[in-house]
């Protein structure tokens, strides 16, 4: 028992080191020139971190039996970021198995939480834990229905996806941060950088669309 508390000690201090480096990689990237080589460097610091999060904190679940609202947040985050990387790398919406594939485990995912907390009850504040769960199954939904519309239509959509995605991964990290370090706030602590990562998103978008515009114009 005492090998198990400290490898759970060093689970979730690998946990808050890879999130915290996360966030500091991710908000260096918000304010850093997109498109350039130091952009897709930091993109996959990020990415490595996020994995390593994702990772540790699926073993605090299954392994050690902590928080299970933690399993939603991760996997909402982890998807955001696994598929905000396979939008920009394939820039189409032509079917691949290995999206399908990661997109049924995500609901598989969301259906177990959903079970789990008819038997146990809830944690956090309701608002968050709907929420999250609610925008998860809708980016899987979406990212599978996507591949029915024409290719024409479809357009420069994915660049639309990586960006939103990838700041959701982002807020995501943040929102379990927050949570977590100033519970007395709650669920502000919690839902407010959902909203302002939602924000930072449209920004993005609208400045992508107005480049793409102009770009089409020349």
């Amino acid at each position: 028992m005492e090998i198990l508390s400290l490898l759970h000690k060093g689970n979730i201090t690998i946990h808050v080191f890879a999130g915290s480096l996360a966030l500091l990689t991710g908000i260096y990237i918000l304010f850093k020139a997109k498109r350039t080589r130091i952009h897709r460097i930091s993109g996959r610091v990020f990415l490595l971190l996020l994995a390593i999060v994702v990772f540790t904190g699926l073993s605090g679940v299954f392994i050690f039996k902590r928080h299970s609202f933690l399993l939603v947040i991760t996997v909402l985050s982890g998807y955001m970021g696994f598929s905000g990387l396979r939008a920009i790398r394939s820039k189409s919406n032509k079917p691949q198995v290995l999206d399908i594939a990661v997109a049924f485990l995500a609901l598989a995912s969301v259906i177990f939480f959903l079970w789990y907390f008819t038997k146990t009850g809830m944690v956090w504040s309701g608002i968050i834990i709907y929420s999250t769960v609610a925008y998860l199954i809708m980016a899987v939904v979406y990212d599978l229905s996507r591949y029915f519309i024409p290719k024409k239509v479809y357009g420069k959509l994915w660049l639309y996806e990586h960006i939103l995605k990838m700041v959701s991964a982002f807020s995501g990290l943040l929102s379990a941060f927050s949570g977590t370090v100033l519970p007395q706030y709650q669920p502000y602590s919690q839902f407010l950088p959902s909203v302002l990562g939602s924000l930072i998103a449209v920004g993005f978008i609208i400045s992508a669309g107005i480049n793409l515009n102009k770009a089409n114009t020349y």
